[in-house]
């Protein structure tokens, strides 16, 4: 994985930087998620992403619920070090309604 360092990104006022998540192998956009400080910082130890979810005020290990787990593959900060590209490998759909990205539609 290549690394990253907490120290190395520019959180927004609110403590928050934007992930965003592309499957390592297809490329394809998976999803748009936030981090801070301590996520982060789990993420890098983890292997797999962490978030902070704004709705719910609180840390988030995709997957942990699901098995949907996502594996860092690999870390890269935008021109600003206020962005996040993770490469991932998803084990299983990266969306809650069981999609493979959250840019598609569910079956209906």
């Amino acid at each position: 994985m290549r690394s990253l360092s907490v120290d190395q990104v520019r959180f927004d006022a609110a403590g928050l930087a934007p992930v965003i998540v592309q499957d390592a192998n297809t490329g394809k956009v998976l999803m748009l998620g936030w981090t801070n400080e301590s996520t982060l910082s789990e993420s890098i130890t983890l292997g797999k992403l962490v978030f902070f979810s704004r709705s719910r005020n609180s840390r988030w290990l995709k997957g942990e619920t699901s098995g949907n787990y996502l594996e860092i593959q690999e870390f890269s900060l935008d021109c600003d070090a206020d962005a996040i590209l993770a490469k991932v490998i998803p084990v299983g759909p990266a969306c809650h309604n069981g999609t493979e990205t959250c840019f598609e539609e569910p079956d209906a």
